[in-house]
């Protein structure tokens, strides 16, 4: 359906998108790992192109041959009007329509009566369903007034990572928000998840799939560029030590030696069994408020035919942190103020899965800032922060081709491309069996509370906490059948 006005100045809703063409240092497991925190872009760097992305060797980052300085002032300008013109219209119950509306608005560079002027070439920006995600950014407790204020106050941060899809990702200066580009399928398959996806954050908001605040698109330059905004699972403010992408598969899942050069490299599943074989312990009600919430997770994505995702998990080592010279803080420039409270609710790790763990376990659970305690097999204490991410990846056909290819030459069980069912299935067997185990009750373990000096009602909680653990052990999945 065409704009329901067709000027340049003008306003357009439709029900579609008519689109266009288009240094080392010990890790939290106490090997030898290069450690540095997640920075903004430098200049310096090699001219280089991974799919869309570019970036010169005066550092300035080009996405579908827009500069990223001109994508982040179009992105705030449009996100500036969306905002303010939702807020003149009246709340109301999300209806199903909602989530198929397509509002777009043009921003001639001399401005209009609408618009202000600037200095980028013109443009056009859609917002996709705006009432619908207005109700979710209501869910997690964000203000209209807080969105803008996190989002357009102050310059986007770039960050230099990006996917193997060569994705653009920005955070907000506040690190509230993550905005990343998105392809045309992946829009386009949030899209038609909005509906289920409403349904499921009705019934469980504290969840550790990505919380979509926004979807918009820019076009300029005769090019669709599509961004999704996001919540921030790792705060530049807690500088992390080392980061995986796990999705519980040994197929080709080791980090590359490009990816261990970067400062901060993103391991993998073959990384993490080498380097943490004995896995990262939980306390007894951390243990089984992270794997039910995982299963839950699983099973909504299962539903919608979702696959392909993984588990990111950065951790920060609390007893090496405090060992670590400040020169070396200094070198790295990371900011050590405490973060400051998150506007939005649920968004920690830690606010996502606690809604089914108790108190009064083994770990002191006073500040974490945001990250789950843990500990490593030497008993060095960690925050780990971690969500589910890739979300956006259904098993169509061509899925399908991939993994029948894969098998022929591989395992067809230990490939990451596979069925949905199987995938989530194995996907909660690694998590809860292999990376994520319960702390053991021995003496061995110092600076812990044990069952022996706990009172009367904290034993008879451990007690009810190792009847319970047994819903999320199961011997038939187990790779570890003594932990049963």
């Amino acid at each position: 359906m065409a704009s329901a006005s067709s000027g340049p100045s003008a306003v357009g809703v439709s029900s579609v998108d008519p689109g266009v063409s288009s240094g080392a240092s010990s890790s939290a497991s106490g090997i030898k790992r290069p450690m540095a925190p997640e920075v903004p872009c430098s200049s310096g760097m090699p001219i280089k192109k991974i799919g869309h992305r570019s970036v010169d060797s005066s550092g300035e980052t080009t996405y579908k041959k827009t500069t990223s300085s001109a994508l982040k002032g179009a992105i705030q300008l449009g996100i500036t009007h969306t905002v303010g013109s939702l807020s003149t219209k009246p709340e109301r119950d999300v209806l199903m329509q909602d989530f198929y509306v397509v509002e777009s608005i043009f921003f001639p560079s001399e401005g209009s009566n609408l618009t202000p002027a600037h200095h980028y070439n013109d443009f056009r920006f859609k917002t996709y369903a705006p009432v619908a995600f207005r109700y979710f950014r209501e869910l997690f407790g964000i203000r209209p007034d807080d969105y803008l204020y996190s989002l357009c106050s102050e310059p986007l941060i770039e960050l230099c990572s990006s996917g193997a899809s060569g994705s653009l990702f920005y955070v907000s200066s506040d690190d509230e928000f993550i905005i990343k580009t998105v392809q045309h399928k992946e829009a386009e398959f949030l899209q038609k998840l909005l509906p289920g996806y409403y349904m499921n954050l009705n019934q469980n908001p504290r969840t550790l799939l990505p919380k979509f605040y926004g979807l918009y698109c820019v076009q300029a330059g005769g090019k669709n560029i599509r961004i999704v905004v996001m919540n921030n699972l790792l705060p530049r403010s807690v500088k992390m030590h080392i980061k995986y992408d796990l999705k519980g598969s040994t197929y080709k899942r080791r980090a590359s030696q490009k990816e261990r050069e970067k400062p901060l490299p993103t391991f993998k599943d073959l990384d993490f069994l080498q380097d943490i074989s004995d896995g990262l312990f939980l306390d007894a009600d951390m243990y089984n408020a992270l794997c039910k919430t995982l299963q839950r997770d699983c099973l909504v994505l299962q539903s919608f035919k979702i696959m392909d995702y993984s588990l990111l998990m950065s951790i920060h080592n609390i007893d090496y942190a405090q060992r670590e010279p400040l020169g070396n803080e200094a070198q790295h420039s990371v900011d050590t103020r405490r973060p400051a409270p998150q506007k939005a609710l649920y968004s920690t790790a830690m606010e996502s899965i606690q809604g089914e763990a108790r108190r009064g376990g083994t770990m002191e659970t006073d500040d974490y800032m945001g990250g789950i305690p843990a500990r490593n097999s030497k008993g060095e204490r960690l925050l780990l922060y971690i969500g589910i991410i890739d979300i956006l990846q259904s098993y169509r056909f061509i899925k399908k081709l991939e993994h029948s290819w894969k098998a022929l030459v591989h395992d067809g069980d230990t490939v990451s491309v596979h069925r949905p069912g199987f995938y989530a299935e194995r996907f909660q067997r690694f998590m809860c069996n292999t990376v994520f185990k319960k702390i053991p009750f021995q003496p061995s373990w110092k600076s812990l509370k044990l069952k022996t000096h706990s009172s009367p009602i904290e034993q008879k909680n451990s007690e009810d906490l190792e009847q319970d653990s047994a819903v999320s052990c199961d011997p038939k999945m187990s790779a570890l059948p003594q932990q049963c």
